[in-house]
């Protein structure tokens, strides 16, 4: 098959969008597919044999300007006017401004590929793709909806929900096309679950398909650091449950020495809280780091933790089973599925419970034998279920079937009417 990937954004090595499109594109060819990657700003890396057709943005959430202002001669066209405009109100204009400009680019292609397949972009362009004559597949890792909910539960101010209504606004338009897509993959039963209540997508349209890990993740070769715990989230998103590891990670350090490594770039809540809870001297957060250097890392980890308070896959947690560190998680979400429930590799804990964190984390500190034992289940479990192949496989599958039947244009403009919306529990 020649297959177009799109995604609005693709940062290497970390976000789960990068990673998605770097691992699942190179399957696919090393399966004997063709596959060109459309991205926006930042562009991934790509293995041999995959193509890159850039679609440029303005790019104005990069580093170490975001939100910045571009000036008057850089503005080509109106979707270029309307993503400033969408930015300077507060909005998020990524997903449909980047839908635009592929729809247009496709438009001039379409016979140059069997299938387009959609990376959670979502935007007003994928119902034209479709309609214009390209078998479309859509994958959903989570729908946003569940981050928009927790945040604004989490929001100090009124001014702060209002600014993150605002910001979430793209969720709308979300929800529309996800309802109007022919075929969603996601990749867990939970996501399923979530992309049904929250989108209101029809369950026969949706396909389950897990993701992988890649073989570099492995086991460490050298000691782990002793009292060092481990978390990988976005410091500020408090979907990830950073403020909940802290609170636990405090009590703990009352009790032994002990230190956490954040794999974040510190925002200014989490330092904010950093500094009321005393922990200045013990927390330190580490980022852009190389694959060979996040490998290491997550190996000389006695433990690892991830407190999210949802997640629809969890790439970090099957890449710290990879290099067989113990870990304790969230029961929520996809995590279970992930990491199986009978305790083998990993310790569950409720969800925003900070003493049954701290519990957790101490117990599993106190007890190298069963440290060594969770850490080669969880290393086990990676080798029998997660792997890339087997992701690009199963979402082959998918593709053929959708070149199969054919674009739906007619179904992909079915109607777009609004339903019940679920409200969060996996937290409460």
């Amino acid at each position: 098959m020649r297959i177009a990937m799109l995604s609005y954004r693709s940062k290497p090595h970390c976000g789960g969008q990068g990673v998605y499109v770097r691992h699942l594109s190179r399957e696919l060819v090393r399966l004997g597919h063709q596959v060109e990657v459309f991205s926006g700003q930042p562009y991934p890396d790509l293995d041999e044999g995959v193509l890159l057709t850039e679609v440029p943005s303005l790019d104005l959430y990069r580093e170490p300007d975001p939100f910045r202002v571009p000036r008057l001669r850089e503005l080509r066209d109106r979707v270029d006017v309307e993503e400033v405009a969408t930015m300077l109100t507060g909005g998020f204009p990524e997903p449909k401004t980047f839908s635009t400009r592929v729809a247009r680019m496709l438009r001039e292609r379409t016979g140059d590929f069997d299938v387009a397949h959609d990376n959670q972009v979502l935007g007003y362009g994928m119902l034209d793709v479709e309609a214009d004559g390209l078998p479309l597949v859509t994958t959903i890792h989570h729908p946003i909806t569940l981050d928009r909910q927790i945040e604004l539960a989490a929001a100090p101010t009124l001014r702060r929900r209002l600014s993150l209504r605002r910001w979430y606004g793209f969720l709308r338009m979300q929800a529309r096309v996800a309802r109007s897509a022919t075929t969603v993959v996601v990749p867990s039963g939970a996501s399923r679950d979530d992309v049904v209540a929250e989108f209101g997508v029809d369950p026969d349209r949706v396909r389950v398909s897990w993701l992988g890990v890649d073989d570099a993740f492995v086991p460490p070769s050298t000691p782990r650091v002793p009292g060092r715990v481990l978390a990988m989230a976005s410091a500020d998103a408090p979907l990830k449950g950073v403020p909940v590891l802290l609170e636990a990670f405090a009590k703990l350090r009352t009790e032994r020495d002990v230190e956490l490594v954040l794999v974040t770039r510190p925002g200014g809540r989490t330092s904010e809280l950093v500094e009321r809870l005393g922990l200045g001297e013990a927390v330190r957060f580490v980022h852009d780091l190389s694959e060979p250097d996040l490998v290491a890392l997550m190996g000389s980890a006695e433990v690892a933790c991830v407190p999210s308070l949802h997640e629809g896959f969890s790439l970090p947690t099957v890449e710290l089973m990879a290099c067989a560190t113990p870990l304790v998680v969230s029961r929520a979400g996809a995590i279970p599925e992930v990491v199986g429930t009978d305790g083998e590799c990993a310790d569950l804990v409720p969800p925003g419970d900070v003493e049954a964190l701290r519990a957790a984390l101490a117990a599993l500190l106190d007890d190298p034998v069963r440290r060594a034992a969770m850490g080669r289940a969880g290393r086990r479990r990676v080798e029998e279920h997660f792997s890339w192949r087997a992701a690009a496989v199963s979402l082959a599958d998918v593709l053929a079937a959708a070149v199969a039947a054919g674009p739906q244009p007619t179904a992909v403009r079915r109607s777009l009417t609004r339903r019940p919306r679920r409200t969060l529990r996996a937290h409460r």
